[in-house]
């Protein structure tokens, strides 16, 4: 019997006018190759988030969609609120 636990990003979504990013990430644990439950843990980065500890493919994302406009704009906001 070999069990084999499994954690990988699932679906990433850009979402709302600052372009939050919401990540889903899956834990999977298989026996014998054999899936055997799934369960889903949700996060979502804001333009201020520090997102160097991040997989490359949200770093890769925040800096396609975080521009600087966007980002003075979101603080603007915050400040605003």
């Amino acid at each position: 019997m070999s069990l084999e636990k499994i954690k990988k990003i699932d679906k990433i979504e850009i979402v709302g006018e600052y372009k939050n990013i919401q990540v889903r990430e899956a834990t999977i644990i298989k026996e014998d190759g054999v899936e055997l439950s799934r369960a889903f843990h949700r996060y979502s980065l804001s333009p201020d988030a520090d997102v160097s500890g991040q997989p490359t493919d949200i770093v890769e994302i925040s800096k396609l969609y975080w521009t600087d406009e966007l980002k003075q704009k979101y603080a603007d906001s915050l400040e605003n609120n």
